[in-house]
This record gives structure tokens, C-alpha cells and sequence, in this order.
């Protein structure tokens, strides 16, 4: 898409303000990826148990669940664009504090901080980006944000694979290689950083605050059309004039709470069908089912990034063609199978290539379904009235459960129940039930958004 020029200084089209913008989902990405390669190291470093390990790891997802609520005033009061730069600052504050940690209390301490970012960008980031985006092809743009957290995934990976291909010992790693894994994040954050500040702010916050005709100018920037544009900016108005009620009157009112239970529900089912347990300790369970040490299942991790990026690419040329919930039901159909044949071979213990498989079918599927789908639909799906609101408390709702996931699973993982009875499959066989509960609730409620206007969509909740 071209872009008009609305002053004497070029300006960004709607495609390169959203790859700006999704650089955090990049950051978010490769935090995970990270931890999951350098968590056996710091483990080892410290010394930790189960429960000081899932502490450690789970914390990012307290601080995130924090950061998810404060973002909810942060993006009405100082804008999409401001709240975004301010957890840039963050990251780059946890990165630097991460790699220098002496004990738990302070790397707990720099983890919360990272997650107050991460909370602020899974919030900010894809609204952002939903809010600046033409329908005909907001489903695209939007899952850019999920294609910069899968790219994101894989740079540790790589970074990880050239650092143990040196002639560092695992001494040596364990010593300092997770120091440094956690120092390279502060140059993707820096980037994040600069870029930000060519963006414009939210052609709807803009109108929120009264400031239309610059609303305008920003329109005018990213639709090629002067009639369009001005077309956009009546619909804008009309929709905020509809209500003067307080954002928190009208979310619990009548259809609008119904949007927020769904909102919740989907965020919740994105991590509690168990992507980032299973991402994280990706180590731990490749050791597992193949015998592998820390340095070898860096490359079945590696492969899991790519299948990964591959299946995203999936989601981002068929969103706007196939539609979010065909998408949302054929891969979590796809999530349970993985995940059955995960359990199946763990519990069995004919652990292999079937576990492998498994992996790579339930990473596969999620990435081209809950991964990115949910990200679109829940930014579609809330009226300008009440978006930073809403999506506060329902990024809060993912942040919190993912935070659960992860600080319950190695707990899980090491239990009694779970290798006495169940041969170390009972976590997999909970995922597998949460994508069943999760596919009846998608076909059932969640609402088809594809090729509406956000105008459009608060329709559905009158």
C-alpha cells in the first residue's frame, strides 16, 4: 500500500508502521526462546529446585499480567504509541538486569520487570496495529505481530547453537553463556526503541482525545484515498459519539460483557492448550524422549522454531480468505492430535520420534491457529470506546494464565502422580483436554470478524 504525504517529510505506509510495531512481538518471542535455552543453565548455576525454577521462569508472567492491566490506562492516557515506547525502556532495564543476577530474589526481580513490557506489548502492539489497518487486510497485518514473536523464537536458538559450537565448555555456559543469551536481548530492544519514534500515534486514540483533524492527517497517511479517509474519520466519530458512558459502564453492559467473556475464554484456551510450557522446556522434554543432553536438543528446538515460522506464514496468507474460526478449528483439531501423540508416546514410554512428531504437529498447528488468530480476533472484536479496557483485562487474563502454565508445569512434570501414574504424560494429557473444551467453545461462540471494519464489529454487541 502507498502512502499519501501529508507534510513536507515522507511518510510510512500502513505495512511499514506495522512491521515497526510488531518488532515487539519480536522482543516477546525471543525472551521465550532465551529462557528456554539458557533456563538448564541458570538452573544449574543456582542451583534450583522445581518449584525455584518454575518461580524463575513463570515470574515474566506475573510482571505480564501487571503490565496487561497498567496498559489498559497507559495506551488512553499517554497513547498505543507512548505505552509502547515506555516498555521498550523496560526490556531494555530487564535485559541488562537479567545478566547480571547474583541470586533468586534478583533475577525474580529483573524478570517482573521484563514482564510489565511484555504485558504492555501483547496489549498495545496488535490494537495498534488492528486500529491502523484497513479491513480487507487487518487479519494480515495483525498476524505480523505473531510472525515477529516466531522470528524472534528463533534468533537465541541461533545465537545459542554458534556459542556452543565455540570452544566454550558447558562449564563455561553454565557460568556465563546465560548472562550473555540474556544481554544480546538489549540490541533487538534498542532497535524496537529507535523505530517507534517515527510512527504516528492511533488515528482513533487521536479522536478519542478530541484531536480530529490530526486523526485526519493520519488517515489521510494511510488510506491512499482522500474520499475513503474521510469516510473512515465520519464512521470514527460516529461510533464515539454513540456513548458517552464511562469505558468500564459500557464493558459490563448488556452484549459488550458477553465480548469481554469470549475475549477472556480465547486467551486463556491460547496458553492453557500448553504452547509456552511446551516451547520453554522443549530441553528438557527432547532430553527426555531422546536421550539428548543440553547442547544436542538445541537443534530438535531449532527445528520447532522453523515449523513454527513455516505454519504461520499458513495463517498470514489465509486469514483473510478462509476466515478466523475455520482457522481456529482446524488447527486446534490439529494442537490435540500433536499433543495425543505426544502423551501417547510419553506414557507408553516409546519415547522418539513419535514424541518429536507430536511436537512439531502441535507447534505447527498452534502457529497457524491460536497463535496468530487469537491475537486478530481479539483486537477486532472490542468497540473504540472500550478497546484499552478491554484488552487490558483479557491480556491480563493470558498473562496470568500463562504465568500458572509455566510455574505449574515443572512442578507437574517432577510430582509423584505424574511419574507414578501416569509415566511423566499427565501435563499432555490436560493440554489435550483444554483443546477439546477449546474447539466446542470456538464453533459454538466465537464470532466471524473477517472483512469487517472495527465500526462494523460493534454491531454484533448491540
Amino acid at each position: 500500500m502507498k502512502s499519501a504525504v501529508t507534510s513536507g517529510k515522507p511518510q510510512l505506509s500502513v505495512v511499514q508502521i506495522t512491521l515497526i510495531v510488531a518488532l515487539g512481538g519480536l522482543l516477546m518471542g525471543y525472551d521465550a526462546a532465551t529462557v528456554a535455552t539458557s533456563q538448564m543453565y541458570f538452573t544449574q548455576y543456582f542451583n534450583f529446585n522445581a518449584v525455584q525454577q518454575g518461580l524463575v521462569i513463570s515470574s515474566a508472567g506475573y510482571g505480564c499480567f501487571l503490565g496487561a492491566i497498567s496498559a489498559g490506562y497507559l495506551t488512553s492516557a499517554l497513547s498505543r504509541k507512548y505505552t509502547l515506547i515506555l516498555a521498550a525502556v523496560l526490556y531494555i532495564i530487564s535485559a541488562a538486569g537479567s545478566g547480571i543476577a547474583d541470586s533468586l530474589p534478583v533475577l525474580v526481580s529483573y524478570r517482573i520487570i521484563l514482564g510489565l513490557s511484555i504485558g504492555m506489548i501483547a496489549m498495545t502492539s496488535p490494537m495498534y496495529i488492528a486500529e491502523i489497518s484497513p479491513p480487507n487486510i487487518r487479519g494480515k497485518m495483525v498476524t505480523y505481530h505473531q510472525l515477529a514473536m516466531v522470528v524472534g523464537f528463533i534468533l537465541p536458538f541461533l545465537i545459542s547453537l554458534l556459542i556452543n559450537t565455540g570452544d566454550t565448555s558447558h562449564s563455561e555456559r553454565v557460568a556465563f553463556g546465560w548472562r550473555l543469551m540474556f544481554w544480546f536481548e538489549i540490541i533487538p530492544a534498542v532497535i524496537f526503541f529507535a523505530f517507534l519514534f517515527a510512527i504516528p500515534h492511533s488515528p482513533r486514540w487521536l479522536m478519542l482525545k478530541g484531536r480530529d483533524q490530526q486523526a485526519l492527517e493520519v488517515l489521510n497517511q494511510l488510506i491512499n484515498d482522500p474520499h475513503e479517509s474521510q469516510s473512515e474519520h465520519k464512521l470514527i466519530a460516529k461510533s464515539l459519539s454513540e456513548s458517552t458512558a464511562s469505558a468500564r459502564k459500557l464493558l459490563f453492559k448488556n452484549k459488550l460483557g458477553f465480548a469481554l467473556f469470549i475475549g477472556i475464554l480465547l486467551a486463556i484456551f491460547q496458553q492453557a492448550t500448553g504452547i509456552v510450557a511446551i516451547l520453554i522446556y522443549s530441553g528438557e522434554i527432547f532430553s527426555q524422549a531422546l536421550g539428548y543432553g543440553p547442547e544436542q536438543a538445541l537443534i530438535p528446538q531449532l527445528w520447532v522454531s522453523i515449523v513454527n515460522l513455516v505454519f504461520t506464514f499458513v495463517a498470514i496468507y489465509t486469514v483473510d480468505s478462509w476466515g478466523r474460526k475455520p482457522l481456529l478449528i482446524v488447527g486446534t483439531s490439529g494442537m490435540l492430535l500433536g499433543l495425543l501423540a505426544l502423551s501417547l508416546s510419553v506414557y507408553t514410554q516409546q519415547m522418539g520420534l513419535l514424541s518429536l512428531m507430536g511436537v512439531l504437529l502441535f507447534v505447527g498447528a498452534f502457529a497457524m491457529s491460536m497463535g496468530p488468530v487469537v491475537w486478530v480476533i481479539l483486537a477486532e472484536i472490542f468497540p473504540n470506546n472500550v478497546r484499552s479496557l478491554a484488552m487490558s483485562i483479557v491480556i491480563g487474563a493470558q498473562c496470568l494464565t500463562s504465568a500458572l502454565v509455566t510455574n505449574g508445569f515443572p512442578i507437574l512434570h517432577k510430582s509423584h502422580v505424574n511419574i507414578v501414574n501416569f509415566n511423566g504424560a499427565l501435563a499432555y494429557f490436560l493440554f489435550a483436554s483444554v483443546c477439546v473444551i477449546a474447539i466446542l467453545f470456538i464453533w459454538r461462540l466465537v464470532p466471524e470478524t473477517k472483512g469487517k471494519t472495527l465500526e462494523e464489529m460493534e454491531h454484533l454487541w448491540h
